[in-house]
Parts: C-alpha cells; sequence; structure tokens
C-alpha cells in the first residue's frame, strides 16, 4: 500500500524543513511549498492526500488558499497551522473545510497524532462511500424491457417534484425499488429514506412506529421514542403495504399529510415534519375505499401520481439481465463459485410465468447457485415447474409463494381460461365470472393480460 503524500505550505523554510523530517521518518512523502502560487502548482500535478497549511503567509494568505483547495479538490485533508491562532481563525478553517487547526510550535507528537487521525477519518469516508455504492447496488433497477423503460421515465419526471407517488403491482415486482429510485433522484437524495412495512408490524404498535410514543404511554414504553415521520424529516418516508394500515391509523396519516404534524402516542405536544412520502400495495385502494376498507381522502392523498410496477411475465426481455445481476450479487456478497447459465436453461426461465416475480427469480438464482453442482445450469438443474411450461401446472408448491401471491395466482390463470373460452369477449367473460365488466378490466390491466399473448 503507497504511504500518504503530504504537502507542507508554508514561508518559514525552518517550519517546512522540521515538518519534513518528522513526516519522512515516519514513511509520509513529503512536498513543500514557500507560497500559494507554489502550492497550486504541486497540487495541479496531483497526487497530494493532505495539505499543511500556514495561515499567515505573503501574499495569498492560508484561509484564502484552503478555499481554493476545497473547491477544486474537495477530497484533500487539510489541517492549517498557525503562530498566532484566534477562535475566529480556527472557526473559519473548520467552515471552509479544514480538518483540524493547530498551533506553532509545533510537536512531534502532536502532528503525527493530527495525521494519523486525519488519514483515518480520510480512509473511513473512502469505505463509507464505497460501502454507500454497494448498498445502493443492492437497490438497482435491472432490465431495458419497453415497460423498464417507461417506469424509468416515469421516475425522471416525478423524482425532482414534491408530488406524492402512489406505486401499486403484485408482489415481488420491485415496488420499494421504484420508491428508493425516486429518493436516490429527488432534491432529498442526501437526507435519510426511511420505510415502514405497514403489514409487518401488528396493528397495536403501528401507530407509535409511524409517530413515536413518550415514556409510559403504553405497556412496555420505558422511555420516549422517535417515530418514523420524524426520523424522516426533510427526506422520504416509504409507506409499504399501506393497504394493510388500519382506519384508525389511516385517519392520523391524513392528518400529518394534509398539516404537516402529529402527536406522539400518549403525547401533547403538536410536532411538524417537512417529509415526502410514497407509498406502495398490492391492493386495489379505490376498491378498497368502495368497500370501506380504505379511505377515500387518504386514497386521494395518495394517488397524486400512480405508477404501475409491471409483473416479470411483462417484462421477460429482462430475465437474463436480472438472471446475471442476482448470480453477480450473490457471489459478492457469500463468495459463492463463479456460475453462468445455458442457453436452453435462459429459455426455460424465459418461458415461466413468475407468478413471484422478481423475488421469486432471486430465490431460483440463490438456489442455484448453491445447489448447482456445475459451474454451468442446465435445465435438468431447474426445479421441475420450471422445467415444465406454466401452463400446465396451476401453481406449484415449492415456489415459495405466500397465501396471497398464491390466490393471486390461481385468480389469474382462472380469468386466462374464461377469457380463452370466451375468445376475449369481455363482456361475455365478466357474466361466467359474475363480475362487473368495469371489474374485470381492472383484473385484466393488474395481472398484466393482453390478447396477443394470451389469447391462443
Amino acid at each position: 500500500m503507497n504511504q500518504p503524500t503530504l504537502l507542507v505550505v508554508d514561508d518559514e523554510k525552518n517550519i517546512r524543513r522540521s515538518v519534513e523530517m518528522i513526516c519522512t521518518g515516519e514513511g509520509y512523502r513529503v512536498k513543500t511549498a514557500a507560497d500559494a502560487e507554489e502550492a497550486l502548482k504541486i497540487l495541479d500535478a496531483g497526487a497530494i492526500d493532505l495539505v499543511l497549511l500556514d495561515v499567515v503567509m505573503p501574499g495569498t494568505d492560508g484561509l484564502t488558499l484552503l478555499k481554493k483547495i476545497k473547491k477544486s479538490s474537495p477530497e484533500i485533508l487539510a489541517v492549517m497551522i498557525s503562530g498566532n491562532a484566534t477562535v475566529q481563525n480556527a472557526v473559519a478553517a473548520t467552515k471552509d473545510g479544514a480538518y483540524d487547526f493547530m498551533e506553532k510550535p509545533l510537536t512531534k507528537e502532536k502532528l503525527l497524532i493530527t495525521l494519523h487521525n486525519a488519514l483515518k477519518s480520510r480512509t473511513l469516508q473512502r469505505e463509507n462511500l464505497e460501502l454507500r455504492k454497494q448498498v445502493s447496488g443492492s437497490y438497482e433497477m435491472v432490465g431495458e424491457s419497453k415497460a423498464m423503460k417507461e417506469i424509468l421515465e416515469q421516475v425522471a419526471k416525478v423524482a425532482p417534484t414534491p408530488g406524492r407517488v402512489l406505486i401499486t403491482g403484485e408482489s415481488g415486482t420491485g415496488k420499494e425499488l421504484i420508491a428508493r429510485a425516486i429518493h436516490d433522484n429527488s432534491p432529498r437524495r442526501k437526507a435519510p429514506f426511511i420505510k415502514v412495512n405497514c403489514a409487518a408490524i401488528p396493528e397495536e404498535l403501528i401507530e407509535s412506529e409511524l409517530f413515536g410514543s413518550v415514556k409510559g404511554a403504553f405497556t412496555g414504553a420505558t422511555e420516549n421514542r422517535e417515530g418514523k415521520f420524524s426520523l424522516a424529516d426533510s427526506g422520504t418516508l416509504f409507506l409499504d403495504e399501506i393497504g394493510d394500515m388500519s382506519l384508525k391509523v389511516q385517519a392520523k396519516v391524513l392528518r400529518a399529510l394534509q398539516e404537516g404534524e402529529f402527536e406522539k402516542v400518549g403525547g401533547g405536544k403538536t410536532l411538524k415534519v417537512d417529509v415526502r412520502v410514497l407509498a406502495a400495495t398490492n391492493k386495489d385502494l379505490e376498491t378498497e375505499s368502495k368497500q370501506g376498507r380504505f379511505r377515500d381522502d387518504l386514497y386521494f392523498r395518495l394517488n397524486v401520481i400512480p405508477i404501475v410496477s409491471p409483473p416479470l411475465r411483462r417484462r421477460k426481455d429482462d430475465i437474463p439481465a436480472l438472471v446475471d445481476h442476482f448470480v453477480r450479487s450473490f457471489r459478492q456478497k457469500n463468495d459463492y463459485p463463479e456460475k453462468t447459465v445455458s442457453d436452453e436453461a435462459m429459455q426455460a426461465l424465459r418461458a415461466y410465468d413468475w407468478p413471484g416475480n422478481i423475488r421469486e427469480l432471486g430465490n431460483i438464482v440463490e438456489r442455484l447457485m448453491i445447489m448447482c453442482p456445475s459451474g454451468v445450469v442446465q435445465v435438468s438443474d431447474l426445479p421441475a415447474n420450471i422445467q415444465t411450461p406454466t401452463s400446465q401446472l396451476p401453481f406449484s408448491l415449492d415456489s415459495g409463494m405466500s397465501l396471497k401471491e398464491l390466490r393471486d395466482h390461481v385468480e389469474r390463470q382462472y380469468i386466462i381460461s374464461i377469457l380463452k373460452q370466451n375468445k376475449w369477449n369481455i363482456s361475455q367473460a365478466a357474466k361466467d365470472l359474475d363480475v362487473d365488466r368495469t371489474n374485470l378490466h381492472k383484473k385484466i390491466n393488474y395481472y398484466g393480460l393482453s390478447e396477443r399473448e394470451h389469447g391462443g
């Protein structure tokens, strides 16, 4: 590993020589400059990790030079040194991006500790940045199908705005990825992205989870607790599976959206927040509201900009790219051996209807990474329900589907069957299914059905 390179900028020759001797003795590479002009020439050549910068110098002073360095090369660390240190100078240097401020005369111990801490801080920042890139990659939206391009176009339009977005679609289609993409491309990208799975939290706890609670508000509330709305202040709050939220909590969420304020459970103080709310559900909220299970006013507040997350069966052209993404991701996380997928196996993966959508595909790829004995996945390595065309199987017990996904899968297959029997006569099919024609149209859109693809 290369040792860091330091630049010492000071008009006093003895200071430059003393610092150079101390630092080279510790293995650092050191360059020196007597003034700002000479320092800028060295900086332009690159390869400087940290600058030790005198405040008082003839010509351009150290604070002015610091601003120039931070403007052109913000990644370079700067430590200010001065024989006439003042609180005002220290504050000004810190505001302009200096890591630390040292007084002359410099001691060897103080100098080396400061350098060590500064460079360690930079290493941690770089590691954090790399980790954030890896985490961001985990939420990457993969694919170039027509359906995927439409989603990306919608994200590009809505992300810069403050508009609320309601993301709908089947389970496992990547609704959270869409929400994260909206946040990451919005003016709030540097603020928190807070997710709440409304279906995973018990009804008696969801209110305190969202709005926080005060000590003693209920049994087990042993201390004051911040809720997700507070944690997401100035950022984005993603309410996943909002269709499963109780009517009581819906009323409080509505107030928070309308007025930007709420109270903690058990508290009387009104709190204000600036939060952009994105919501997602696999339910038809319009139908839910008509049947009294979801508030009309909340539905209209959330559904400012609707985005439909397409099922995987409507974007099968993306399956090869998704498989490659999952293979690389699982190898990186778990050090699995390298695997490739044969053309025949990929054709089988593309032929399958994926009732569990992208989540099911990810599970299957990970299973193959672990269980496939060779480096090339063949058709015989795939689960039986994927080797056999989906149309021959009403459902598969080993596909990892939830009860809701299983119900959706059976309903979808039955609707396809009735539509085929009636040669895609919607009115007649609706009569046979004993449903309203409009409702059948919604089901057709929800399940991504088309006469061209499913009319044979």
